[in-house]
């Protein structure tokens, strides 16, 4: 019994080392309770005047201020971990102003980002020429998820490495890999 308790507590403590380790910030990886949508927000801005949001999604914008970096992100809905989702599906935009100076260009058009902090009245802008409306997050704080990058896959049909692709561009191992003259060879 007493190697199963040690077993347990190795286990325990692994996980949770695990977690510490991911670097990002306990307030990304833990929405808020009752945090409102965007797209409520949007709607009605002075119903939700401070309260607690985790929003994300990518850059389209920033602006260093002498006090403050502005970022314009294009919200995208988040994994239960707080990371972006790649969707082309967005309730809209809002500017996330951030304590200090962000390089711009580690926060540059694209990345990856999510933010928690209060909701701060809005902001009147344009998008080209579409006048827009943008509510405010204060940013308590945020995380910059790392850029995707694509594995490595040679392009001639006659290579049978480690790895292959289908015409549909899944993955598999070399047991099963057959040449295709499609776009992933």
């Amino acid at each position: 019994m007493t190697a199963m308790r040690l077993l347990a507590g190795f286990l325990a403590a692994g996980m949770l080392a695990g977690c510490a380790s991911t670097g990002v910030p306990e307030a990304v990886r833990k929405a808020p309770a009752d945090a409102p949508a965007l797209a409520q927000v949007r709607a009605d801005p002075p119903a939700y005047e401070g309260a607690a949001v985790r929003w994300g999604g990518e850059v389209a914008e920033v602006r260093n201020e002498a006090e403050a970096t502005w970022l314009e992100i294009v919200q995208r809905p988040l994994h239960g971990s707080g990371e972006p989702q790649p969707a082309d599906r967005s309730e809209g935009r809002f500017l996330a102003r951030v304590a200090g100076f962000l390089e711009p260009s580690s926060y540059a058009a694209g990345r990856r980002v999510t933010v928690t902090g209060r909701i701060d009245g809005t902001v009147d802008g344009a998008i080209d020429e579409y006048d827009y409306r943008y509510p405010v997050v204060a940013v308590e704080a945020h995380y910059l998820w790392p850029r995707e990058t694509a594995p490595p896959y040679r392009r001639d049909a006659g290579y049978h490495g480690s790895w292959c692709r289908d015409a549909f561009g899944s993955a598999f191992g070399s047991a099963y890999c057959r040449p295709y003259w499609g776009p992933y060879w």
